[in-house]
């Protein structure tokens, strides 16, 4: 069903003549009250015709409607779907139309729900008090933001990982968003759980070799720590395919939260330890064999001492112990020969 911007009648026009007309009623209850007690029998007919106006008179009052900026109010005359108000202002509509909102009572922790006594009028007396709900039926055309709770996802290694997302969001198309899906809120929740599953299984936490990301058939560097913002994105795509038909616009998705699940934290921390700690000891030894080198290309050059291949396999052992070491080396002084 797509959204049909509905064109209401000014309110104040209109509530400005109900009021003349009620009054009219009420003069001509007064009338008939006059005429008949002035014993004219024809004063029964402006008596009922007053009372029965001071009824029904009532109702036309009904259809008036207030909307304000970046709302919308979807509206239904007997079951049938009549349309949307759209712009902000005082309107009148028909009467008997109904507001139709299934989410209005939805909570999720979004920033247009926040306020969580909004739309209630609380009614205290002496000896009682009582709460009465009112249902806000008006449908919110405001950028909103979704914090769904963390979740544990296996990546695409099978490590346990928790992670957590903020969707900006906003309703488009009213009428698909009240009509198509039960509770459009519910349902935007539980489709950016599903698909944050669906995304999140194909990465790695880290960068990982032999790991197809793309789908290309290739091994990447795609990683949730490395490609927060492609994995976002992708994750923004997939629910935006989702709620295409709920009448919601997906805005922008955003990694808020991402580590390994506790149960596999420690161990991952001594796997990272361990992993720099080789890059760091490979960094030293290519260090090391390069300052060997330079030392005994200068021996040989400046022709200090001639070394034969012993003693330079001696030599190249000793300065690697030294330069590799996690210690000082303690220096020993020979005094004699050199051999």
């Amino acid at each position: 069903m797509e959204e049909r911007v509905l064109k209401a009648k000014p309110g104040m026009p209109m509530l400005l003549l109900f009021i003349v007309v009620y009054c009219g009623f009420i003069g001509l209850l007064i009338l008939g009250g006059i005429l008949l007690d002035a014993g004219h029998t024809i004063g029964a007919l402006p008596l009922v015709v007053g009372i029965l106006g001071l009824f029904v008179g009532i109702i036309p009052f009904f259809g008036l409607r207030v909307i304000k900026p970046q709302e919308a109010l979807v509206l239904t005359l007997f079951g049938k779907y009549t349309g949307t108000l759209r712009e902000p202002g005082f309107f009148w509509v028909h009467p008997f139309s109904s507001a139709i909102n299934p989410a209005a009572k939805t909570r999720l922790g979004q920033s247009g729900d926040v306020e969580k006594d909004s739309g209630k009028v609380v009614i205290t007396g002496q000896g009682t008090s009582g709460q009465i709900n009112v249902v806000n039926k008006k449908v919110s055309l405001k950028i909103m933001t979704l914090n769904n709770s963390k979740q544990k996802v296996n990546d695409a290694l099978g490590n346990p990982i928790e992670i957590g997302i903020a969707v900006m969001w906003r309703v488009v198309d009213t009428a698909k968003a009240v009509f198509n899906v039960d509770n459009y809120k519910e349902y935007l929740s539980l489709q950016c759980d599903s698909a944050l599953r669906d995304i999140v299984r194909i990465y790695p936490y880290d960068v990982a070799p032999g790991v197809d990301t793309t789908g290309d058939g290739l091994p990447d560097d795609g990683s949730l720590r490395g490609s927060s913002s492609l994995v976002a994105e992708r994750i923004r795509q997939t629910i935006q395919s989702k709620v295409e038909e709920a009448g919601l616009e997906i805005i922008e998705a955003r990694i808020t939260h991402l580590a390994y699940a506790p149960e596999i934290a420690a161990v991952m921390l001594q796997r990272q330890q361990a992993s720099a700690i080789i890059d760091a000891r490979r960094m030293i030894v290519d260090g090391a064999v390069g300052m060997v080198e330079m030392a005994l290309e200068a021996l040989s050059e400046k022709e200090v001492v001639q070394l034969d291949e012993e003693r330079k396999a001696a030599m190249v052992s000793n300065l690697l112990v030294i330069l590799c070491g996690n210690r000082d080396a303690q220096p020993i002084v020979n005094s004699g020969s050199l051999y």
